[in-house]
């Protein structure tokens, strides 16, 4: 089932990439959640009662690795989510790429960060902001551009491509590690076990992975104070992948990742209801007949659909949703919103201000 998954998510993702469609980090619109805590922020009584868009932000990351002057214990064999055996011998020049940047968060995270010598253009934490692309245009991978580098080993998924790159790689005797493709709140841990085990670093990776599920915790026991607890109560929600400029609409259904984060958020997932697997075309007839009350997006694909306004124009169908007719958008930054890493407490909070308590965002209409 894992497999299928990771494979349902890699080949959309990958296509869309292939269309020029998987944009840089958003920014912020209407409002910015990123500096209130659920915790401290004032909830709505009837979270169907707010209407208009609201901005998940992030603000800033910080990266605070779990341990300092780590040094890893090579060689190591593993066996990587392809069943392919490979030996690190050398981690002083880490190459960690994926289409969310949470592989090199996590290389950061780890406290191994000092050894990253290049990013993807999902990678955009100050820290490494100073490290030279190795991705041409969007998330086309350039062989070139790695190689002059010069890694040691390289961490990878099946989200990035072509795929020949990646081949190229290890043909050129570099070690390329490809770890599990799918992202979701049940395999965090085995991510970042999976990352850590490769360079060498298991004591930090699970003290890595220790605190991530502890602040994901805290931040789901919050939403469980406010979230309504019965199901007839909960936001029926759709997650929306949006291209206006390309003409890409798609519903994210089970298996999408986007499953999770609704059920984490005390949401009812519409997309569930009416069958709806993995990441599909949305049609009018799928649209009307899952009734969202509220939508998430991606910032860049709001923006590019024209926002709020433009997004209904072009599928007018949405108008005949509660959501359309509410303007009840909610939109985070396309590189987090399902990246699952490090910072998933962060996205969980940020999200879940937006959909219970949008009046604690400034500038909330």
């Amino acid at each position: 089932m894992r497999l299928a998954r990771a494979a349902i998510a890699a080949s959309a993702l990958l296509a869309l990439a292939a269309c020029g469609s998987l944009p840089e980090r958003g920014h912020a619109s209407d409002g910015d959640t990123a500096s209130v805590a659920l915790a401290d922020a004032t909830a709505l009584d009837d979270p169907r009662s707010y209407t208009g868009p609201t901005h998940a932000g992030l603000g800033e990351l910080a990266i605070e690795p779990v341990a300092e002057d780590v040094e890893p214990q090579l060689p190591v064999t593993v066996t990587d989510s392809q069943g392919t055996k490979v030996t690190v011998t050398d981690a002083s020049r880490i190459l960690a790429l994926d289409v969310y940047g949470t592989l090199s968060q996590t290389v950061f995270e780890l406290g191994l960060g000092d050894r990253v010598v290049g990013r993807d253009v999902s990678t955009q934490f100050a820290e490494a902001q100073d490290l030279p692309l190795v991705t041409s245009t969007g998330h086309d991978l350039s062989a070139e551009k790695i190689l002059e580098l010069n890694p040691s080993v390289i961490l990878t998924d099946t989200s990035l491509g072509p795929w020949d790159v990646v081949l190229q790689m290890r043909d050129a005797g570099i070690p390329v590690v490809v770890v599990d493709g799918e992202r979701g709140l049940d395999n965090i841990d085995d991510l970042t076990h999976e990352v850590a085990e490769a360079l060498g670093v298991p004591e930090p990776g699970q003290a890595l992975a220790e605190r991530t599920q502890a602040e994901v915790d805290e931040v789901r026991a919050e939403i469980a104070k406010v979230a309504p607890a019965t199901t007839q109560g909960k936001l029926r929600a759709a997650f929306l992948y949006v291209r206006g400029n390309a003409g890409i609409y798609y519903m994210f259904g089970e298996g999408s990742g986007a499953d999770g984060l609704i059920d984490a958020l005390g949401l009812y997932d519409v997309a569930g209801e009416i069958g709806w697997k993995g990441m599909k075309p949305v049609n009018d007839e799928g649209i009307v007949a899952a009734q969202p009350e509220l939508l998430i997006l991606m910032t860049k694909g709001l923006e590019s659909a024209g926002g709020v306004d433009g997004l209904l124009e072009r599928l007018p169908a949405l108008a005949q949703t509660p959501a359309g007719q509410n303007r009840r958008i909610v939109d985070m930054d396309d590189a987090f919103v399902l990246g699952y890493g490090p910072r998933t407490a962060d996205v969980l909070n940020s999200l879940a201000v937006a959909v219970y308590a949008p009046e604690s965002v400034e500038g909330a209409e």
